[in-house]
């Protein structure tokens, strides 16, 4: 704190009072000199200086400097207007002066590494270590101090008479904390008796009995204090009660829990560790009892709800610990109406979809590679949840067996015949975790194999089209086959399902070429300098003989007779084997890039031009066999991307098919083509969709957007901690929202839609999906501002969530208003809080949860 080290001045002899030095000749060295310290003797030189005078009375041992004295000793700095030391007590005493009209001037200053403190008056002693000062002000942390006077009693330990903290750092401050005794252990903790808050100068009538403050820099274990809230369906409660303990140099853990009046409770444990250069992680373990007010007229219980939990864990280890090998995880595991439950967090409520992967990756000398994947996808609402452990992938990069070691120039053809190998394995496991049973577990054990031998030669181009031919081997092993068929009697399609070893083949024979043709149109006079096309054809000549048809059949489907070919592999581990047929045509497609060259207005010179994107993308594919009895031309796939003056991003894809469809939707083999009507087909399948993003014009022009204030990106953050910072911005708005841009804006729309056979395979039905996010904020004044985020399903016609803010800017203090009307759960929150994250638990709350769902 303040004065924690020893202060003193080097008393400068006199020369005429020093022994006269002998000349060279009559030194004589002594082994047995005995040297006699003298007891005031300072262990460091001390530098000092002063603007007007500096006297010493040999007499009494007192040393005087006068005139903007200044003294440096060690890593200590002493600023006054006089200072003072008595060398026989060894006493330090400094005081300021006053100027003509009778203000203070040049008040004692003492800095001590990074504490630097403002005083009327010091008085030390440096041989027992206590001294005395008045009027101080100094900093400790993220605490200003005031003190009438400071009493300090050995090293580290001060007591701090009628003394006012505060964390504002105005010379008036906005608020403090006034306290008639108090004391302070550097670095460790602050404690005060009696203390009563005022604001602006205005002394509130009620106090605290006492007051303690954590003072220690760095990590350290402690309580972390909850926040209260009162729920219509949960009750009242106090949320994020908990401990945050430091283990060691490399691992922590946090405990924290919420509880509530109706008998819920939250806990969750989370742990972070990390050695440097090897790997960081952090596991999360969240158990929560739900038990909420029951609104389902059709249940007779009060209350409903149900226990779940999650678990997530997120490891990465350090490229530079074993070059060539790599190991991550990512899990997020556990029940299905886990996010459903969770209070107060309308992001994770509407997250249906959960992942997991755990990932070991080895590498020979980049020639061969290995893969060993666990992956798991759980649909919330469904409850069903897929594992597949484990993935195995292994390839060779493509060799050249043929290649002379000793090559000169470019080679022979045949030396540059390539042969490479791509394998996998996969096992896949699914359950409901409603009705987990082992044995139904292991029913859906499913596995599969993929064998890819490619081989291909690489010749050189002829001028601007480049020629690659290729052969390919692959095979498909399947656990399973299932074979469909009706049954009279039900009406409906039986499944059966046989266990064994079943394989799929597959040959492929090509040769394909690509090109890239460029057209220019150039202007006069204009700041268009010039438009250019860039077309990318690319076609290529295939042949696949049938193989596949021995595991392809035809079953009945309905009523009426309708009969419909299925593979025996369709649902598999592998997703599906290879389609039916032979293939003998060939493949084709177009890309194009339009872009535009325009003049730079940012420059000046006369050749100053800027290259525009006007359609980043666009084009089709398709193909035709030329070997098939029907249905001889494929689908074309159209897409398009681009980006309308940097600010409006657009991307559509659709697919066309060519052929006729009958009044169920089956296709038949005729065109569906009309030039007069300028049909060419029907979509089947397609979206589009757009996202753009607006922003005024920063108040400073040209300044450096250094107040750009983003939520810290953390890769390992569980969703339990994700939900906490969620609120942490919430609570502290003015650590996150610029207030410097007037307004904001950010649109995106997405509409999907697909063609899918019925359960009942009766006919095809479309699905649709149309959703339209927004989020944006305005500054009503420099210090107020709102905003809300939303997201609609255009589809149905209703918003699904919406959630709206407003903040306050006030300095030292930050005010946060917070409301969800809109939602699995209506809530709205009132925050006042200081800044400082020391006193950041001292807040003003008020919050209420609504339920808008049935359990």
């Amino acid at each position: 704190m303040v004065l924690t080290s020893c202060f003193c001045i080097v008393l400068q002899s006199v020369a005429q009072n020093l022994p006269k030095i002998p000349s060279k000749d009559s030194i004589v060295i002594k082994k047995d000199t005995n040297l006699r310290i003298s007891k005031d003797t300072m262990d460091a030189p001390v530098s000092y200086n002063a603007s007007d005078s500096g006297v010493m009375d040999l007499k009494t041992k007192v040393f005087y400097l006068f005139g903007s004295a200044k003294t440096v000793y060690k890593s200590s700095q002493l600023e006054a207007a006089n200072i003072v030391y008595d060398q026989q007590s060894q006493n330090i005493k400094a005081f300021g002066s006053k100027d003509t009209s009778g203000n203070p001037l040049s008040n004692p200053k003492f800095t001590e590494k990074d504490i630097v403190s403002y005083n009327d008056s010091i008085y030390f002693n440096m041989k027992t270590g206590k001294g005395l000062t008045k009027n101080t002000n100094f900093q400790q942390g993220e605490i200003f101090i005031n003190a009438t006077a400071m009493k300090k009693v050995s090293k580290d330990d001060a007591y701090a008479y009628r003394a006012r903290f505060t964390t504002c750092n105005l010379d008036e401050p906005h608020f403090a904390f006034r306290t008639n005794k108090m004391k302070i252990v550097t670095d460790k903790i602050g404690v005060s008796g009696p203390t009563f808050p005022e604001f602006e100068g205005v002394p509130f009538p009620i106090g605290i009995p006492f007051g303690i403050f954590p003072l220690t820099k760095g990590r350290h274990s402690g309580m972390m204090a909850p926040a209260f809230t009162s729920s219509e369906d949960f009750g009242l409660g106090f949320e994020g009660l908990g401990y945050y303990k430091v283990i060691n140099e490399h691992f922590d853990a946090t405990l924290r829990g919420n509880i509530y009046s109706y008998g819920g409770w939250n806990a969750n444990l989370n742990s972070k560790y990390i050695l440097r250069y090897k790997y960081l992680g952090n596991f999360n373990l969240s158990v929560q009892n739900t038990r909420a007010l029951n609104r389902n007229t059709s249940i007779a219980d009060e209350f409903t709800g149900g226990r779940t939990y999650m678990i997530n864990w997120s490891h990465s280890m350090d490229s530079r610990a074993r070059p060539g090998t790599t190991f991550s995880a990512n899990v997020n595991f556990g029940s299905t109406k886990y996010n459903r439950n969770l209070l107060n967090n309308p992001y994770q409520n509407f997250q249906n979809q959960i992942s997991s992967s755990i990932s070991y990756n080895k590498s020979w000398n980049n020639k061969y590679n290995l893969s060993v994947n666990l992956n798991h996808s759980q649909n919330n609402n469904l409850g069903l949840v897929n594992l597949q452990l484990p993935n195995i992938n292994f390839n060779a990069l493509t060799i050249y067996p043929f290649q002379s070691k000793d090559q000169i120039g470019s080679g022979k053809w045949y030396e540059k015949i390539g042969i490479g190998y791509n394998g996998s394995f996969q096992n896949q496991l699914s359950f409901y975790d409603s009705a987990f049973n082992m044995q139904k577990l292991l029913d859906t054990l499913q596995w599969g194999a993929m064998h890819s031998i490619p081989i291909n030669v690489s010749l050189p181009s002829l001028g601007p089209v480049t020629i690659t031919p290729g052969v390919s081997f692959e095979e498909k092993w399947f656990g399973q086959e299932i074979i469909k068929s009706w049954n009279a009697s039900t009406r409906k399609v039986d499944t059966l399902i046989n266990r064994g070893f079943y394989r799929a083949p597959k040959v492929s024979f090509g040769v394909g070429t690509a090109s890239r043709i460029f057209g220019t149109y150039k202007f006069k006079n204009s700041n268009i300098k010039a438009i250019r096309h860039e077309i990318r054809p690319n076609v290529s000549v295939n042949y696949t003989p049938d193989l596949a048809s021995s595991y392809h059949y035809t079953s009945q489907i309905d009523t009426t007779g309708r009969r419909y070919r299925f593979s025996k592999f369709d649902g598999g581990a592998l997703g599906s084997a290879y389609s039916e047929g032979a293939f003998g045509g060939m493949s084709f497609g177009i890309d194009n890039l339009l872009e535009m060259k325009v003049k730079d207005k940012t420059d000046t010179s006369a050749d100053a031009f800027k290259k525009v994107k006007l359609i980043d993308g666009f084009g089709f594919t398709s193909s035709y066999n030329i070997l098939a009895d029907s249905f001889a031309l494929g689908n074309f796939n159209f897409y398009a991307r681009t980006t309308l003056f940097n600010k409006l991003n657009i991307s559509s894809t659709f697919s066309l098919d060519p052929y006729a469809s009958d009044k169920q939707g089956f296709r038949v083999n005729r065109y569906d083509v009309d030039f007069n009507k300028l049909k060419f087909g029907h979509i089947t399948n397609g979206g589009v969709s757009f996202s753009t993003s607006f922003k005024s014009k920063e108040k400073k022009e040209g300044a450096a957007s250094s107040k750009e204030k983003n939520i810290p990106i953390d890769p390992f953050l569980t969703p339990d901690e994700q939900q906490r910072q969620l609120q942490y911005v919430k609570a502290n708005p003015s650590e996150f929202t610029d207030f410097d841009i007037p307004w904001t804006l950010t649109v995106s729309y997405s509409f999907q839609f697909n063609r899918i056979m019925k359960p009942d395979y009766s006919g095809f039905k479309t699905q649709t999906y149309s959703t339209l996010n927004f989020n944006g904020d305005f500054s009503l004044t420099p210090k107020w501002k709102i905003g809300g985020t939303g997201y609609i399903d255009v589809a149905k016609a209703n918003i699904q969530q919406l959630s709206m803010f407003i903040t306050r800017e006030m300095h030292c203090w930050q005010l946060a208003i917070n409301v969800t009307p809109i939602g699995i759960y209506r809530s709205f929150s009132i925050t006042v809080n200081p800044k400082s994250g020391i006193l950041r638990d001292l807040r003003i709350n008020r919050s209420r949860t609504f339920s808008s769902a049935t359990y």
